[in-house]
């Protein structure tokens, strides 16, 4: 990482508290994380994912540096692309030691103007985000609930706000009681969860109505883990589609608190961190993240 990168970097984080940030025509964030596996024995031939580089451009949002570091010297880390456009590192290890970080860091700035992103016509077009997934599969609940929103609120936007408010008001937030594996469908029996369960909620919601959505990956303001909210696709202008976010944890549209990763079908398409390695050892995880903003004029 050059000079000029690093200075943007070690910006001193401002206090947001008394800022209006959708009132700002510029805002620049800085963005750090880690993941720290610690192994209990001998592993070997470690085979990492990490979805954790913020996309290069999504709405009024840019990527302007970022770095990613592996603490072991000899790891082959390889950069690429999924079918969503999201930025991928892959990371090998012939042997594993006794514990590995992964670290990222990034400088991103927003602008003034709409904050939704734009969606290419085949993109929008496409059934991908309206097929159902194991996690976002519906059952007769959510039929309903989607049935009964599309009846009351045919436009897609005005569907969006309400399922963002109805799932909500449905699921109180509650740590420990769903994990990654849980489905929409469970959630939503359940009435507890955590903010990717809102998400699933959601999507499994929209897709039952007809109206395509996708699961976004991201960051608030602060210390904490990654967040999830939705984006619902609707029509733009020129063909294209505009992918409109919604944030049902929170029970409010996702804005310039909110930092976007990566976007898919759910959550499995975009897990920040995974992987498997050999050995009949196990391993724990310790995460950190901090997202501030150094400026916003």
């Amino acid at each position: 990482m050059n000079s000029s990168a690093r200075a943007h970097l070690d910006q001193p984080v401002v206090d947001v508290d008394g800022v209006d940030l959708d009132a700002a025509e510029h805002v620049t964030y800085v963005l750090r994380q880690s993941f720290r596996y610690d192994y209990a024995g001998p592993a070997s031939h470690l085979q990492h994912r990490l979805v954790v580089v913020p996309r290069a451009r999504h709405g009024n949002l840019r990527r302007r540096v970022f770095d990613v570091h592996v603490s072991t010297p000899d790891a082959a880390v390889r950069r690429r692309r999924d079918r969503h456009g999201n930025p991928v590192v892959d990371v090998g290890l012939a042997v594993v030691p006794e514990s590995v970080e992964f670290s990222m860091q990034a400088v991103l700035t927003r602008s003034s103007g709409p904050d939704h992103a734009e969606v290419p016509a085949h993109a929008y077009l496409s059934s991908v985000y309206l097929r159902a997934t194991r996690l976002t599969a519906p059952d007769a609940a959510i039929r309903d609930l989607a049935g009964q929103l599309r009846r009351e609120s045919p436009d897609p936007l005005e569907f969006a706000e309400r399922c963002c408010t109805l799932v909500h008001e449905s699921i109180a937030y509650e740590y420990g009681i769903t994990s990654t594996e849980t489905t929409a469908a469970e959630a939503l029996a359940l009435g507890r969860g955590v903010c990717q369960d809102h998400a699933h909620v959601m999507i499994a919601i929209c897709r039952a109505a007809g109206i395509p959505a996708r699961y976004v990956s991201g960051h608030l303001i602060g210390e904490g883990g990654t967040h999830a909210w939705a984006e619902v696709l609707v029509a733009g202008t020129d063909g294209r589609g505009r992918a409109v976010a919604f944030d049902p944890c929170n029970g409010c549209r996702a804005g310039r608190r909110h930092i976007t990763v990566a976007v898919g079908r759910d959550y499995a398409d975009v897990a920040p961190t995974s992987g498997w390695f050999t050995g009949d050892t196990s391993s724990s995880l310790t995460t950190r993240k901090h997202l501030g903003v150094t400026a916003a004029a």
